[in-house]
């Protein structure tokens, strides 16, 4: 295949995209709106609108099966089963329905392929179609799929062996994989893709960074919250990975202690049903529906403290991407996790928050009360996150990083191995 030295033609295939607001889908739309303002020809093939909520909404069902210029890329949203149960079954087969329509879906002539991990039964389909008609692919690693299986739960023994072998099978098959942290990285060669074939591209802030002349107090009135409590607010999706039980155990702990604090739950998912039932009865918690961009920066703004909450023994399988957002709003972060996983070394980092072990409500409290006592540190570490979100998780950067990583991918930089897998 020759080169292109200016306008590539690139084909990205994800299961999320605008007008999903939360999750991959900003990164994805981000991605292939950069790629078209750096000269090149974007088409992506994607699902019908359903992240987090398990469905179609009604406003969006017109964009089902349509092929539509979006900001200069071709985006064509197909029909494809969604569905609104949670289990792992229901999964397996909508990934699978997915991919089975991108493969036989016309790609036309790409110079390169990009697909996004999750979905992983999607991505190993457009791998091997690319691999058949000699088309370079990279596959993008938001989630470490065979960690995900055993840190949820979802799979254990000789199944989450297998789904392992699987993801591993599928990235040595690609071209080349690109992680969004240098721990994927490392975990990625540990699957036997070789180092010089795996490229670590940061995600980006998707949200503005908060006015420093916003008001405030009008925000926090408008949004019916007191300027006497402290609001802590989670955002993002409500699954079994984020293990949200732990905040509705604080917010009674909250109560029994007469605390002036107000936890907020932004957005939606599987277990938010569960969740509003536990809550029943809890007077210092309160659920929200998810908001457009421009409400969830003036949200953030509002609150006093973010929340970031994952189940006890999820590590290593993805990096949270709300932080980045977190970051950007100049609040301090309290992250409830495990304090030795990616999570934890990325709030470290930032200097942006504290950790506490995930599953303790108590510690969480405690910690979250040692903030409210601390309003100069609060600032540093808001001050902090904003920096480091600046230097580090700049959007410019990952897109130029990516735009050289498909020509890398055409020119057959770091060539993948043959089916054998021998060297």
């Amino acid at each position: 295949m020759s080169v292109p030295e200016g306008r590539m033609r690139i084909c990205v295939c994800s299961v999320n995209y605008f007008p999903e607001h939360t999750g991959i889908a900003p990164y994805t739309t981000a991605l292939a709106e950069g790629l078209v303002a750096n000269g090149h020809e974007v088409t992506v093939l994607t699902a019908p609108p359903h992240y987090p909520h398990r469905h179609v909404a009604e406003e969006h069902r017109h964009l089902v099966g349509t092929t539509r210029s979006e900001n200069g890329v071709t985006v064509r949203r197909l029909p494809s089963y969604v569905p609104s149960n949670p289990s792992l079954k229901h999964r397996l087969a909508f990934e699978s329905a997915f991919g089975g329509k991108a493969v036989a879906a016309r790609w036309g002539r790409p110079d390169v392929v990009l697909t996004m991990s999750p979905s992983l039964i999607a991505s190993g389909m457009v791998v091997a179609r690319a691999r058949a008609s000699g088309t370079p692919v990279g596959v993008i690693v938001q989630d470490l799929y065979g960690r995900g299986v055993v840190e949820t739960g979802a799979m254990s023994g000789g199944m989450a062996d297998a789904a392992t072998k699987f993801e591993a099978s599928i990235l040595r098959a690609a071209t080349g994989v690109s992680v969004i942290h240098d721990r994927f990285a490392a975990a990625t060669t540990d699957m036997g893709v070789p180092r010089d074939r795996v490229r670590v591209i940061r995600n980006w802030t998707h949200v503005e960074a908060r006015d420093p002349s916003t008001d405030v107090a009008a925000l926090r009135s408008r949004l019916g919250w007191s300027p006497d409590d402290c609001i802590v607010l989670h955002s993002g999706n409500m699954g079994v990975k984020q293990g949200l039980e732990n905040v509705v155990d604080a917010a009674k702990v909250a109560d029994t202690r007469e605390l002036r604090v107000r936890f907020i739950m932004l957005g939606d998912g599987n277990q938010r049903p569960a969740l509003v039932e536990r809550a029943t009865e809890v007077a210092r918690i309160e659920f929200m529906e998810s908001v457009d961009e421009d409400v969830y920066r003036d949200v953030l703004a509002a609150a006093d403290v973010l929340l970031l909450n994952e189940r006890p023994g999820v590590g290593e399988m993805a990096v949270p991407s709300k932080l980045t957002s977190y970051f950007a709003a100049g609040r301090p972060v309290l992250a409830s996790t495990d304090p030795g996983g990616v999570t934890a070394q990325e709030v470290d980092r930032a200097g942006a928050g504290v950790v506490v072990p995930a599953g303790d409500p108590a510690a969480l409290i405690d910690a979250l009360l040692r903030l409210v006592d601390d309003p100069p540190a609060c600032r540093a570490m808001g001050s902090a996150g904003q920096d480091y979100a600046h230097r580090v998780l700049g959007a410019d950067h990952a897109i130029a990083q990516y735009d050289q990583w498909c020509r890398d991918l055409v020119r057959g930089a770091g060539r993948r191995r043959p089916p054998d897998g021998s060297a």
